[in-house]
């Protein structure tokens, strides 16, 4: 029991005891100046006297502690005989718990544990969020507080403007702060004082609450395809580590659509399936709608599983529901385990392409992938040994063993290929005099195809790859106070088999060549195309990191070959016996601003093979991402027209709360736009508004052009969901 600040010797010590008696009933007078029990009251006051031998008074800056309760009054009447406390305001009554409670009130008669209880002209806050005003407040089981005639919003109140954003006036309002919830009775929900609804009873989760059944925010769709509906999402939590939202969405009658998603937390991983079944006039008497799953677990030794599920019942229907702009789905399992020296990765799973230009018949849907990579360092030959065995294989439902007019893409149509790798990689570096680096490489691998459905290509194919390299390097480093600059040039004489027997190709059409392979023995992405020949790539790099913040670098360099093999194509910008000229460039300040262009040019007139650039800007309250594209057309990679595209996004924020965003992308090939958005946002400390806009102009025998245009609506200081930042008082 604590003491008054005035030292009122014995008789202070007296009073604090009566009132310690009085709320710790078990307490001895020898623990009061020892170590008191956690039940303990402890009175501060400016004065305390004794009306008599059962009536306490404290006067001026009266404040009480008791179990985590912290009451703070201008006077303080204790009758121990009803064990009762009368208390004048101006009062501050807060109380502990997942959501703290703050009560202010002009005075209240409570019971001296402060549990029951009521308290006239207060206003309750909760969590810092939820103000409630009313007549009366009353407390009751130390556990629920009750209010009469209440008017309630978490939006800032001032004395110029005193009417809220919103606001809910109700009959009663109760408060539990053991389930963390608040219960509306005879609620009007009000927005810049007009009433708009009315509410018999409403139940919500308190300030904080970051996880509980009920309604989510609504949201309001309008699509040029379904016209104007509502989504009204419904939350289910089914214990601590399962839950379902339901979400009806209706579309002035021309769609009836279900959504769904569930989650479920396991000791070591974790599901989510997300569903939706529609009823529409896009497809009259049908039935649509599709099916995600993914599923992430981890298993002993250190392996990782990943299972993914996406199905749809027609190649439209997710585009017109907004669920994604995927246009290949792909449903298998990922197993993986990565070390430090060691990488063993298995994958196998079914492609369903929604592009009207694709069968699933005559492209290779199921495939299967296996990998295992082994590092090591021999003490004897010294440097690293590098082990690998990769095992892949792919299937086509079609049996045609030509190319059939449905494709055309040159590959037979029913082609099943299986292909078992094997390689062996060794590297070790040297340092010279003068310090330049020298590096040797020698490699061995050895592939077995067996394929089917295919007259281009026996049953068999086997294929034997040795390729030697070596590499100089001579990094030049200049450093100063301000700044450290590295010129690097770079030559790589590698040779491998001109002959190498011709093997079905999947997994390496496209070809990219960048700054990020220049020096690579092989520039294809996979396993079934190895690069071949003799051939030597040359570069120069430069960089700068300057001490005010910036840095940049540009690479320069091209591929040099003995012979032209044909293996690749003229959009790749690495065909003839001389590849493009590859620069590469970027740029970035402190300011925020950044440029990366990357860049494949001939030596006749130096026409571009590729071009793309990007640009960024971040700052505090703005950013910017902006990128141009252009590749000449190549028939081998796919591509018979040429790509030249520009997009750009950009984001901004303002001080009064609102936010915005804007991105396009605008196709000079086809002469329009490929799609365009534009959001804003409105945050305060009570309200959240999202308007967005999107538009997207491409089309095919399955899609429309759509515009989609949502909002929705979130007020803050129910749950877990904080407003912004608060606005300030006009003085």
């Amino acid at each position: 029991m604590g003491v008054a600040r005035s030292g009122l010797g014995s008789t202070a010590a007296a009073v604090a005891l009566l009132l310690a008696l009085a709320v710790a009933p078990a307490m001895v007078p020898t623990a009061v100046a020892q170590t008191a029990p956690a039940t303990a009251a402890t009175l501060l006051a400016d004065r305390i006297h004794m009306a008599n031998s059962s009536v306490l008074i404290a006067d001026g800056s009266v404040e009480v502690f008791f179990n985590g309760t912290r009451l703070s009054a201008t006077r303080i009447v204790y009758d121990a005989a009803t064990d009762r406390l009368l208390i004048e305001g101006p009062l501050r009554l807060v109380t502990p718990g997942g959501t703290e409670a703050v009560i202010v009130a002009d005075s209240a008669d409570l019971s001296a544990d402060l549990r029951e209880g009521v308290l006239l002209g207060a206003r309750m806050v909760l969590a810092q969020e939820m103000q409630l005003a009313a007549n009366t407040i009353a407390r009751s089981e130390g556990r629920y507080t009750t209010l009469e005639d209440v008017v309630a919003s978490s939006c800032q109140i001032c004395v110029l403007d005193p009417t809220p954003l919103w606001e809910i006036r109700a009959r009663r309002v109760t408060h539990d702060s053991v389930e963390r919830e608040i219960v509306f009775e005879g609620a009007q929900f009000r927005a810049f004082g007009v009433p708009l609804a009315y509410i018999p009873r409403l139940r919500t989760p308190d300030p904080g609450v970051e996880r509980r059944s009920g309604m989510l925010q609504p949201q309001l769709r309008t699509t040029s395809a379904l016209g104007t509906g509502i989504k009204l999402p419904y939350f289910w939590t089914l214990g601590d580590a399962r839950d379902v939202t339901v979400t009806p969405y209706f579309s002035t009658g021309r769609t009836t659509t279900v959504e769904l998603r569930y989650r479920q937390a396991f000791t070591k991983g974790t599901l989510q399936v997300d569903a939706a079944l529609s009823r529409d006039d896009i497809m009259p008497g049908e039935t649509r709608g599709y099916l995600f799953a993914d599923a992430g677990f981890a298993l002993p030794q250190g392996f990782a599983l990943d299972l993914e599920l996406r199905t749809v019942t027609d190649r439209g229907y997710l585009l017109d529901y907004g669920i994604t702009g995927a246009d290949r789905l792909w449903s298998g399992a990922t197993l993986q385990r990565i070390r430090p020296e060691q990488m063993i990765w298995a994958r196998l799973g079914n492609t369903n392409s929604l592009r009207d230009t694709e069968s699933n018949a005559t492209q290779p849907m199921l495939a299967g992938t296996l990998n295992w990579s082994q590092v090591l360092h021999p003490g004897v030959l010294g440097g690293e040994l590098v082990l690998n065995a990769n095992l892949g294989g792919y299937r086509r439902t079609s049996s045609l063993s030509v190319d059939g007019p449905a494709d055309a893409d040159l590959v037979s149509d029913g082609r099943d290929a299986l292909r078992a790798s094997i390689a062996a990689e060794w590297r070790r570096g040297w340092l010279l005099p003068g310090g330049v680096q020298l590096t040797g490489l020698a490699a061995l691998g050895a592939d077995v195809y067996s394929v089917g459905d295919d007259d281009a290509y026996g049953a068999e194919v086997v294929a034997l790859r040795p390729t030697v390299a070596v590499e100089l390097r001579w990094p030049w480093v200049r450093a100063s106070g301000t700044a450290t600059e590295v010129i690097e040039p770079v030559a790589q004489l590698i040779w491998s088999r001109n002959n190498l027997p011709a093997a079905p190709n999947e997994d390496s059409v496209l070809v990219e060549f960048d700054e990020g392979n220049l020096f690579a023995l092989s520039r294809y992405p996979g396993e079934d195309a190895r690069e071949a020949g003799l051939r030597a790539n040359l570069g120069v790099g430069w960089t700068r990191h300057d001490a005010a913040g910036w840095s940049a670098g540009v690479l320069a360099g091209r591929v040099l070959r003995a012979d032209d093999l044909g293996q690749f194509g003229a959009g790749s910008g690495l065909g003839g016996l001389r590849s493009d000229w590859l620069l590469a460039a970027h740029l970035q300040t402190a300011g925020g601003f950044g440029v990366v262009n990357r860049a494949l040019f001939d030596d006749n007139g130096f026409s571009f093979t590729r071009d793309e650039l990007k640009l960024t800007l971040v700052r505090p309250k703005f950013t910017l991402e902006a990128g141009y594209i252009w590749m000449q057309p190549d028939p081998a990679e796919g591509r018979p027209l040429a790509t030249k595209e520009l997009q750009f996004d950009t984001g901004w924020t303002f001080d009064s709360g609102w936010q915005g965003s804007l991105g396009a992308r605008y196709d000079f090939v086809a002469e329009r736009a490929a799609a365009a958005r534009l959001g804003l946002r409105y945050v305060n400390e009570c309200v959240a508004v999202d308007l967005s806009l999107s538009r997207r102009f491409t089309a095919s025998t399955s899609v429309t052009p759509q515009t989609d245009v949502g909002l929705s609506l979130e007020l803050a200081g129910f749950g877990s969901s904080g407003g912004g930042r608060r606005r300030s008082c006009m003085r």
